[in-house]
């Protein structure tokens, strides 16, 4: 592949719905320009997208993945980007190297929420979009009905700049708008045909919705549609592309990506209507003074890149996919990577498509490519030149949502489990492995559980290590109710010195229901427990009140006020009254012990007609609404509520929404778990301790 300027290249993100022919359309226009001699197809798991093991056995896209294509002397880098939500965090990298975004749109579903997302996740990013109504080959495909669904939410930015021709039910051509002209014909096998009567009606309604669009992007345009009610092709075109540049219009296509009808004019679309990285400003700071920088794409400029993807191969190493946004990179260039304060040696020089590795010496700017072992380098870094140093901004991924705790399968595989899940994050960040310093469980957590699930799959087929997931254990806590007085006595004899301790304590809740901490109270007097034993009876204490009496669980909020005992001069020692200290504790199961449970912070976001099932979802959790505001477009409904009720909400309210809700949680504290409950978690906890023994 030669090397092109920026001017002539087109960064695209295809984008949408899960299921919606994204991955076959990518795999058609490769096709169609003439990449590969063969298309492959999702359901033989035989695309060029689609390669990874997961993403073969489960028929859908699981990672963002390259597809660069050439067509009429312009390089276009197309990004397979998985509509599925488990793995949206796939589509943030690749929308911030990307000027536009081909939103798929099914003919037969109409508009759906993985558009309606992607949409704004465009207007986040400001990137350019075209919406491309695909699978116009289905049985009750209908173009009218689809477009009728994306007018209707987004109204006047829309201008459909094609017309599918439909014959006997079966889609055969499309009339572009724009030259108004007709085609038949798949691939690039064009045929110039007469515009059919049968449409000419709906060219004509769209001819004057592109106008409109056109006239409503430019000021003197808008006047010249005024005065004589007419703009040209060139002024449309003009007004068009201004349009789609600020995000204001957004062209509307449609083809199929089976019978590849429509995608020679989609690939012409791309070239004539989509902005180039040419000359695209890129905002960052000087890491020296913290002052604004920008980085402008032209080869003339110092050196800059972003990093918008890791690739972890067991075989191959680290590659890291990565956007040239300023300057030239060739085999010679000097890496520094801002985020590590580290420089690096490029090596090799990939262009990718799919796992297939190009290999080529110079990538100008604009374009996309990757690099093997750069060791210090992580996705969101900036490389550049260390004599002018930028750092842009960094990449906000979605947080994990749903957790597992993960434990190896076999005994003794742990560091193969922890080694292999480290080199996944690398490649997902919306991966969080933290190990639980209480319940001692490893928790795995994602977006999620498919994620979840391939995660665990990856694992074993890149890393050969198999791992056990389990819902993790839920770090309760115990108290107690009321004060209690309670004597430890510990006397043992066996020949020679025995032992001897003996305490007398008042064990209360603390004053403050806010204070979770233990308090140890020294009230001794007359010496009854020598000075040099009291340190002892406190660790004997602190030691215990990590496994409560009810179910094992820390015991928080309490006060041990020690006032009287006994020892014997000889008998008496630390380790006897650490003893006493003990059996004196484990009488709390007079001061009426409870069991606590986390309470977390939940702020649910959600449209107007979810409210009702969300709130009450939210109550058979035993959660407790807080309050309901507007933000946005979105209602927002704050609750808190037990972390054991909320193990798999993420998957709950994306059926109860369409994946149109989103929620973010925070520990808030500790509440008393109702006595039913209660019974159940101590005697469960009680089998398994029966079981570790």
């Amino acid at each position: 592949m030669k090397d092109y300027q920026a001017k002539n290249i087109r960064n695209l993100c295809v984008v949408g719905h899960g299921s919606e022919g994204k991955t076959t359309l990518v795999e058609a226009l490769l096709f169609t320009a003439g990449v590969i001699d063969r298309q492959g197809r999702v359901e033989d798991g035989s695309t060029t997208t689609d390669y990874d093991q997961e993403e073969v056995r489960r028929h859908i896209s699981i990672s963002a993945a390259m597809a660069p294509l050439e067509w009429k002397d312009t390089k276009i880098n197309l990004i397979d980007v998985p509509g599925y939500f488990d793995f949206a965090g796939e589509q943030v990298g690749p929308m911030a190297v990307s000027e536009a975004a081909l939103i798929t749109v099914g003919a037969v579903s109409g508009l759906s929420v993985g558009a309606e997302k992607a949409w704004a996740l465009c207007d986040k990013t400001h990137t350019a979009r075209m919406i491309v109504i695909n699978q116009m080959d289905r049985d009750n495909a209908n173009f009218a009905k689809a477009l009728g669904t994306i007018t209707e939410k987004y109204g006047s930015h829309i201008a459909p700049i094609e017309v599918p021709i439909v014959e006997g039910g079966k889609f055969t051509g499309v009339v572009c708008v724009l030259e108004n002209k007709a085609y038949t014909g798949e691939g690039k096998a064009l045929k110039a045909i007469d515009i059919p009567a049968s449409v000419a009606a709906d060219v004509e309604k769209a001819r004057e919705q592109i106008m409109e669009a056109a006239a409503g992007a430019d000021d003197e345009l808008m006047e010249k549609f005024f005065e004589e009610g007419e703009l040209s092709p060139d002024e449309m075109m003009l007004g068009l592309r201004k349009g789609i540049q600020e995000g204001t219009v957004v062209p509307v296509v449609c083809c199929s990506g089976i019978t590849r009808i429509g995608l020679a004019k989609l690939l012409d679309y791309i070239i004539d209507l989509m902005p180039s990285p040419a000359g695209h400003v890129l905002e960052g700071i000087d890491p020296r003074t913290g002052d604004a920088v920008e980085r402008v794409c032209a080869d003339d400029q110092p050196f800059s890149a972003r990093v918008f993807k890791t690739m972890a191969d067991p075989f191959v190493g680290k590659l890291s996919l990565m956007k040239v946004t300023s300057g030239t990179l060739t085999a010679d260039t000097q890496l520094y990577n801002v985020n590590a304060e580290k420089t690096e040696k490029p090596g090799t020089i990939y262009f990718l498509r799919g796992k297939k590795q190009n290999t080529t010496t110079k990538v100008c700017a604009g374009d996309l490519c990757a690099l093997a072992k750069l060791q210090s380098v992580a996705t969101g870094n900036t490389l550049c030149d260390a004599n002018n140093p930028v750092k842009f901004p960094d990449l906000e991924f979605p947080a994990p949502c749903i957790s597992k705790a993960v434990y190896a399968k076999k005994a003794g595989e742990e560091d193969k489990i922890f080694s292999g899940l480290n080199r996944l994050m690398e490649e997902d960040p919306t991966i969080k492995l933290e190990k639980n310093v209480e319940t001692t469980e490893s928790v795995l957590s994602g977006l999620g559980e498919m994620h979840i699930e391939v995660i665990a799959k990856k694992l074993a087929s890149k890393f050969g290590a198999d791992c056990v997931l389990q819902d993790p254990k839920i770090p309760y806590r115990e108290s107690i109710r009321k004060p209690i007085d309670v004597q430890g006595r510990h006397k043992k004899q066996s020949g020679g010195h025995g032992q001897f301790g003996d305490v007398k304590i008042k064990f209360r809740p603390n004053a403050d229901p806010e204070d979770t901490e233990f308090h140890f109270i020294d009230s001794v007097v007359g010496g009854t427990v020598p000075r040099n034993f009291i340190p002892a009876v406190e660790k004997g204490l602190r030691d215990n009140i990590k496994h409560g009496v009810l179910a094992g669980f820390p015991v928080v909020g309490l006060t041990a006020e020690l006032y009287d005992g006994s020892y014997h001069p000889v008998d008496s020692s630390e380790m006897a009254f650490k003893t006493a200290a003990r059996l004196a504790f484990k009488q709390l199961t007079g001061a009426n012990p409870v069991l606590l449970e986390p309470i977390y912070h939940v702020e649910v976001d959600v449209p107007d007609q979810y409210m009702g099932d969300v709130i009450g979802d939210m109550n058979k959790r035993r959660g407790r609404i807080m309050g309901m505001d507007k933000v946005g477009d979105l209602q927002r409904v704050t609750a808190e509520a037990p972390l054991s009720e909320m193990f798999k909400y993420a998957t709950d309210l994306r059926s109860m929404t369409q994946a149109r809700g989103s929620f973010t949680m925070s520990f808030e504290r500790y509440e008393e778990v109702p006595a039913a409950d209660a019974k159940k978690i101590v005697e469960a906890s009680k089998r398994e301790e029966e079981d570790d023994d």
